[in-house]
């Protein structure tokens, strides 16, 4: 069962292992097999202590639960930044959008211009290769935008994996299925 205090645990952890998180060495010779079936959604136990409508990822297992009560949850295979590139603590969605336009940090552009610098002008939604997928969550800490999103994503198989420049990802279908339970002002604990 997972509980408030296994997430503050698994926040912990993750600074040890956040090697298994993402391997710098994957982007030269392919990404680790990952079980495609444990992250399907699914409804799981969970610690009876913690209330319905709540967000809480579990960066160490990519695992995102979507609180129902009374010890249940919805719970979705995620994909996560590189080490280092995540977000650890208490957010809150503030926006929502379906099929999102996406333009690159430009901390993103710095550090990989190879990769998002083609991009540095930004994508419509419903581009393929627009990074924010079908639909994106915005987190915020208190009035101030992170530009930390749990968002879909057009890399359906880097679900399981630490693999980008940030961010909560799902595939597009289950972010879809998530989008529509949660409502703006839902707390998101990422440990």
């Amino acid at each position: 069962m997972i509980s408030r205090r296994t997430f503050a645990a698994g926040a912990a952890l993750s600074l040890a292992a956040s090697p298994a998180l993402a391997n710098p060495l994957s982007r030269l010779f392919g990404r680790p097999k990952v079980d495609r079936e444990r992250f399907l959604p699914q409804e799981v136990d969970v610690s009876p202590d913690l209330p319905a409508g709540e967000i809480h990822v579990v960066k160490e297992d990519f695992f995102l639960y979507w609180t129902l009560g009374n010890g249940r949850a919805r719970r979705y295979g995620i994909a996560l930044g590189d080490e280092d590139r995540n977000y650890t603590g208490v957010l809150t969605v503030r926006r929502k959008r379906e099929w999102p336009s996406w333009i690159p940090t430009p901390e993103m552009v710095r550090l990989e211009p190879e990769v998002y610098g083609p991009y540095a002008k930004g994508l419509p939604g419903g581009h393929p290769k627009n990074a924010l997928g079908a639909r994106a969550l915005y987190l915020y800490d208190g009035g101030v935008d992170t530009y930390y999103r749990i968002h879909g994503t057009p890399q359906p198989e880097t679900i399981g994996t630490g693999f980008s420049s940030g961010c909560v990802r799902l595939t597009n279908d289950h972010v879809s299925e998530l989008y529509d339970l949660v409502p703006v002002g839902t707390h998101v604990y990422l440990f």
